[in-house]
């Protein structure tokens, strides 16, 4: 497991060397001037190549992808453009706010998904059943950016019960998980009903039965441990849906994020911290995606790594 694991890191290198590669392209082809933003655009000409030089901008493009790329192999991700503070920097003051959100966020979706998944599939075609994939319908359907302003009418505006500013209390994660996990959650529960169905009906489970095992411990030891890989599978591949989702959620809530941060560093041409962000994005997703194998084996010893 550990060679397996291994070798799923060494292949973060062409990964994030090709993703590194084409947010530099595409951030230093749109349209804008950092300088402009910086200075406006009434600045004095002599003040423009001053801020201009100390850049690098006036660099050929092909010069300032070898120094970032030599940056990167040595751990320095540059400075901010616009306030001069190290990328690191940036990125770890944000970081422990998006993984708790996100982590939240995670907990919210499986805590719901999974016993939501199984009352599902033990009571099939049935009112129950019908209902709750209803609500995950609706809930797959509803996007973030239309969900977590409504809960913030409701909850906040109409009630008054919960916060929605900032990152205060506790209490001020409730919304934001919501708004990220619900249509992780409703995907979930309709991907635990399904594969729960096909192991219900299974000789294992018939045999179980048969011998007298009572029938939660059927439901919880031996049907959902087998039906837990297109789950797994599921929340792996989800993992970058779900931090692309914090960007659109953190600014809703005014969580002070990543999310936040690239969303701001794009507006201001902000070259380092966007390519920061991003790297480290690319990087959680795929190391999630090996643990994700790994999670397999662990809970299917026939899996072979």
């Amino acid at each position: 497991m550990m060679s397996y694991l291994a070798r799923r890191l060494l292949s973060l290198v062409p990964v994030l060397f090709a993703v590194s590669t084409l947010v530099f392209a595409l951030l230093h082809l749109m349209p804008g001037d950092p300088v402009d933003l910086m200075l406006g655009e009434q600045a004095l000409a002599i003040d423009r190549v001053e801020l201009t030089q100390k850049l690098h901008l006036d660099q050929p493009l092909m010069t300032q992808y070898v120094g970032f790329l030599k940056g990167l192999v040595i751990g320095d991700w540059g400075t901010s453009i616009f306030d001069g503070r190290p990328v690191s920097k940036h990125i770890g003051d944000r970081f422990g706010a998006t993984l708790l959100l996100s982590v939240c966020a995670m907990w919210f979706a499986i805590a719901i998904s999974i016993p939501v998944g199984i009352l599902a599939a033990r009571k099939k075609g049935k009112m129950l059943d019908s209902l709750a994939m209803f609500v995950s319908l609706v809930g797959i359907s509803l996007p973030n950016f239309w969900l977590g302003p409504v809960l913030i009418l409701i909850f906040s505006v109409k009630l008054g019960i919960l916060p929605f500013v900032g990152r205060e209390h506790l209490a001020s994660l409730l919304l934001p998980s919501i708004t990220l996990g619900a249509a992780l959650a409703a995907m979930l529960s309709r991907i635990t009903r399904s594969s729960m169905l096909e192991e219900l009906h299974r000789e294992y489970i018939t045999t179980a039965r048969a011998k007298g095992v009572r029938e939660w411990k059927v439901v919880t030891k031996h049907a959902l441990r087998n039906a837990l890989n297109p789950v797994i599978t599921v929340i792996g591949l989800q993992v970058g849906t779900l931090l692309a989702g914090t960007i659109v959620t953190e600014k809703i809530f005014s969580w002070p994020g990543m999310g936040s941060l690239l969303l701001d560093a794009i507006h201001r041409r902000d070259y380092p911290v966007v390519q920061g962000v991003i790297l480290v994005n690319a990087f959680i997703y795929v190391v999630v995606n090996a643990l994700t194998d790994i999670a397999y084996k662990m809970t299917d010893p026939r899996v072979d790594l």
